[in-house]
């Protein structure tokens, strides 16, 4: 079993991290597991507008700066997402 929890912004993306991940361990691309051992990605809502946009060469450059994250960074996202 594992849990997404969508994040309104970094701040809230960056309280639910530390919170879930006192006595667990983090992983990458936003996952954790928790104190219990329950999966958890802590997901800004921007990731869905910027992995679902129409230009395909921006979604993609989103997903590769995904991929060499641990928690994820909504502003590194967002350049990702400009960069040309």
């Amino acid at each position: 079993v594992s849990f997404v929890a969508n994040c309104a912004d970094q701040f809230e993306v960056d309280r639910l991290w530390a919170a879930l991940l006192e006595g667990g361990q983090e992983s990458q691309c936003g996952w954790l597991t928790d104190k219990y051992g329950v999966s958890w990605q802590v997901v800004p809502v921007a990731l869905y507008d910027m992995l679902n946009s129409p230009d395909r060469a921006a979604a993609q450059r989103v997903m590769n700066a995904l991929l060499g994250m641990v928690k994820l960074d909504v502003t590194a996202l967002r350049k990702a997402y400009a960069s040309s």
